[in-house]
């Protein structure tokens, strides 16, 4: 099973990252004077709650060893579907919510049954349903978006308590929860042991393929999520909505310290890399830098956040190494 340690409140892993935001904050609002405006804040605060949602919905499948490539074509499937009933069938803004949000998760319910079922690999799995998804977005939609909308929807993701964005309390409450179930659960400790060694979990009679059909489903929740808070932000539903979904999702799942090969996981690290994400693209926009290397940078960012976890995990097991060989060395003397 999973250690405990895996799941600790905050781990050093998470130290660099939270100066790295810190100091980049310092620099931004130091080049200029709008980034500390409350304006500037509020819109950081959301975007972000909607990119910590993004890669939940990563870190849910890399937690048990997959990858997911569709995750953004279940926003965009959960977009289409508020929106058509909100425009279309005249719905109520909290029932097109939970339809959304169901369909996400039949979504990601689909990705499992093939993954377990089917036995195909996580990769070939969401590619393969990142087109059928993709295909019904623009099939029901026809590219257009859905502008008429429920006022108490749109209320919601532009609304704030204290000055804290309400979709930002949301998150705030689901990392929570999210923290307490694979800190105290037994199903999360189950999730982790299936990411951290599948074989040994399987030893230890975890039903293995049960725990990645859970991940999945998790997965297309909270890609949902993300969609309706999304769409209730912006006003409107773009059935663009997610295009640029899988490259955060990794970016901000991988900088939050969830484990690369599974059976990690942390709540407050995704929390401070989805603020250093959207720290860096809100302040290379007010610095007037050219927006259109933004993917290259975020891409940068990412393969330096890979390349420091895969060696900090190489470090590690040398000293693991190391420290064996001490402890087999001082055991033969006599």
């Amino acid at each position: 099973m999973a250690e405990k340690s895996n799941m600790r409140f905050l781990r050093r892993s998470e130290v660099p990252v939270l100066i790295a935001t810190l100091f980049l904050s310092l620099i931004f609002a130091v080049s200029s004077e709008n980034f500390f405006s409350a304006y500037n804040m509020y819109n950081i605060m959301r975007t972000a709650a909607v990119y910590v949602l993004i890669a939940l919905s990563q870190a849910m499948v890399m937690m048990v060893g997959g990858t997911s490539l569709c995750i953004g074509y279940i926003g965009a499937m959960s977009v289409v579907t508020a929106g058509y009933c909100m425009q279309n069938l005249g719905i109520g803004g909290i029932e097109a919510t939970f339809l959304a949000v169901l369909v996400s998760m039949l979504c990601g319910a689909m990705n499992g049954v093939i993954i377990t079922k089917l036995g195909l690999s996580a990769f070939v799995a969401t590619l393969s349903t990142q087109f059928i998804f993709k295909g019904l977005v623009t099939g029901i939609s026809k590219g257009f978006p859905y502008t008429v909308l429920s006022p108490n929807y749109t209320a919601f993701g532009r609304g704030s308590l204290l000055g804290i964005p309400y979709i930002t309390l949301l998150v705030i409450g689901i990392l929570m929860i999210v923290w307490y179930v694979f800190r105290f659960t037994t199903v999360g400790r189950r999730l982790l042991a299936t990411g951290g060694n599948e074989f040994a979990a399987k030893m230890a009679a975890v039903k293995t393929n049960q725990m990645i059909f859970i991940a999945n489903i998790l997965s297309g929740v909270f890609a949902g999520i993300a969609a309706v808070c999304t769409v209730s932000m912006n006003g409107s539903g773009q059935p663009s909505t997610g295009a640029d979904w899988m490259l955060y999702s990794f970016a901000v799942a991988v900088i939050g310290g969830t484990g690369l090969k599974g059976g990690v996981i942390n709540p407050v690290g995704l929390a401070i890399a989805g603020f250093l994400i959207v720290i860096i693209k809100n302040g290379l926009v007010l610095m007037d830098a050219n927006v259109y290397f933004e993917q290259t940078y975020l891409g940068m960012i990412l393969l330096v956040a890979c390349s420091i976890g895969v060696i900090s995990q190489r470090i590690t097991a040398a000293k693991r190494r190391h420290q064996f060989r001490m402890e087999q060395l001082t055991k033969s003397k006599p």
